[in-house]
């Protein structure tokens, strides 16, 4: 155990998460995505997907360059809002560095990322990804 970093986080987890360079991206994934089909290399975490997107952030600065940092799902109507409202929550990123985008987008956009967090999360459209940004630059 280590102090100062959330308990959550393993140590594949933060390896991962500190191999990472600034604009690699990190999937998390709920447990209806082809999270092992995308090619990168899969870390299972035995949460929800907002509770992992919140305990990675906590050492993860999001870009605040060029681009949206945060990606979203768009969410068939009447389906997934709840889930999507605790993800972009959890993400803590201001909204102007937020996007949606088409379930297949997401899925094609998935096959380039660096690493997949794939958690217990069943809610549909429980997936984000993270643009890892620069550390001390994290504005939120």
């Amino acid at each position: 155990m280590l102090t100062g970093i959330d308990p959550l986080l393993t140590g594949d987890l933060l390896r991962i998460l500190d191999h990472m360079g600034h604009n690699d991206t990190l999937l998390i994934a709920d447990a209806h995505y082809p999270s092992h089909a995308m090619g990168a290399p899969v870390i299972d975490l035995a949460v929800s997907s907002p509770e992992a997107v919140r305990a990675v952030r906590t050492v993860l600065p999001v870009d605040m360059y060029e681009g949206p940092s945060v990606t979203l799902m768009t969410p068939e109507p009447g389906t997934g809002e709840e889930v999507q409202a605790q993800l972009q929550e959890s993400a803590a990123a201001r909204t102007d560095r937020l996007e949606w985008i088409d379930r297949f987008d997401f899925y094609e956009r998935g096959r380039s990322v660096f690493a997949v967090l794939r958690t217990l999360e069943t809610r549909k459209y429980g997936c984000v990804m993270l643009r890892k940004g620069v550390v001390g630059d994290d504005e939120g």
